[in-house]
């Protein structure tokens, strides 16, 4: 799919995996639409890439179709990347045996309405408005890439709500796609490993802790980057024949329980 001259959504897109794949698609040609709650970070990065900031809650409706109507504005409404996410480590219990020191429900269920729920609800409406495009090669409209994370396959200690929020963005790719090919949008899914991005802060502290995680990295033994992410989600975009599947990004580790 060519996608000079398209609009794009990219939720998250004030910073991190998202910010680095805005950058690209605008570089490609895509005119960019950056979600993002953050509205310092998201505005610099629309005004930076001549794209449009929409302050949005991905679980919030109104918003969001207000955001896929700032992207129509721009051009056909192609493409959609899910990159905005929450996460917590917190254990299931405490460990005094009290109820009240167990997992706090309310944190749970925000990370997944933020992880799973955001990101269906985004993929609904962007694909509601894609299937009004008219037709490319092959019939296509346009593409989706939901952003998960190994932790949905390698879940460790203290990660149940992260896990269970991208595990569920996992399962939910193969029949959003088989829903969507009636209107000839694709749907695939990136599942990041361990990406240098500003989660990790900076600093010697943080350098070193870096240096310890990259050991269970199988190669290259480092970190990816955010760039390398954005490649990936691009081609996910622009090759037609891509469709229903879930990449682990990872250099090939297996994420040990803590």
């Amino acid at each position: 799919m060519d996608i000079q001259g398209i609009s794009a959504i990219v939720t998250g897109g004030g910073s991190g995996l998202g910010e680095a794949t805005a950058r690209l698609l605008a570089e490609r040609g895509a005119q960019v639409v950056i979600v993002d709650m953050a509205d310092d970070k998201g505005e610099a990065v629309a005004k930076d890439i001549g794209g449009v900031f929409a302050h949005a809650n991905v679980a919030d409706t109104d918003e969001v179709i207000a955001a896929v109507e700032a992207a129509k504005e721009m051009g056909p409404l192609r493409a959609l990347v899910n990159a905005a996410g929450v996460g917590w480590a917190t254990r299931t219990i405490g460990r005094d045996g009290q109820y009240s020191s167990a997992h706090d429900l309310d944190v749970f269920k925000k990370v997944v309405e933020v992880n799973l729920v955001g990101t269906f609800n985004c993929s609904r409406l962007a694909a509601t408005a894609m299937s009004q495009n008219d037709p490319l090669e092959d019939d296509e409209r346009g593409a989706i890439v939901n952003v998960a994370s190994v932790a949905a396959f390698d879940g460790q200690i203290g990660q149940a709500s992260y896990s269970a929020s991208k595990g569920g963005v996992v399962g939910m790719t193969l029949p959003v796609a088989r829903d969507l090919a009636a209107v000839g949008v694709r749907v695939n899914c990136i599942a990041p490993g361990l990406i240098d991005t500003p989660i990790y802060g900076s600093g010697e502290a943080s350098e070193a802790f870096k240096d310890k995680l990259k050991q269970g990295v199988l190669f290259p033994k480092r970190l990816g980057t955010a760039e390398e992410f954005a490649s990936m989600a691009v081609e996910l975009i622009t090759n037609s024949y891509m469709n229903a599947e879930t990449i682990r990004l990872d250099g090939g580790i297996r994420m040990p329980p803590k």
